[in-house]
């Protein structure tokens, strides 16, 4: 009788002790600051323009990075099993194309003008920030597009004419 209301005891405390260790890492991710969890590269390429406000990166939450991890590494690997990449994860390819698209962005000299950031996930690019004009928008997409190993550009450019 003794030991099974000690154990009993010990039991509630058990639960007690678990519940407490479920709740306190919720409340420390609300608090916690957005990272780039994946080091996906992202660079400014460009700040002529004082009044466009700075893009944000490719930060998430502890939370998101655990719910991404899976369908990254399906997707990652897909086009390799699909024989579409050399490498064995298309998330591979970035580290080196963001800094060829910020070369290509600079030497073409037509993008002074403007303020940009480039971003890479999956040898596709993503380019933020400001322009002057429709022309400078499609003629940066298409520039990127041409870069060796790049298989999609989302074009997220503001225009913010002079």
């Amino acid at each position: 009788m003794f030991c099974w209301a000690l154990c009993a005891i010990s039991n509630a405390y058990g639960w007690v002790l678990a519940g407490l260790l479920l709740v306190a890492p919720v409340s420390s991710y609300a608090d916690e600051a957005l990272q780039n969890y994946f080091n996906d590269p992202f660079l400014q390429v460009t700040a002529a323009i004082a009044s466009c406000p700075p893009q944000a990166g490719p930060r998430i939450s502890r939370a998101e990075m655990q719910a991404e991890t899976h369908w990254r590494a399906e997707r990652g690997t897909s086009c390799y099993r699909a024989g579409r990449c050399r490498l064995p994860n298309a998330y591979l390819y970035d580290a080196e194309i963001i800094p060829r698209a910020r070369q290509a962005i600079l030497a073409d000299g037509r993008f002074a003008d403007t303020s940009i950031w480039v971003e890479g996930q999956r040898r596709w690019v993503w380019l933020k920030g400001c322009v002057r004009s429709s022309d400078q928008s499609l003629a940066l997409e298409r520039l990127v597009r041409n870069i060796d190993d790049v298989e999609a550009v989302i074009n997220e450019l503001t225009l913010l004419p002079p």
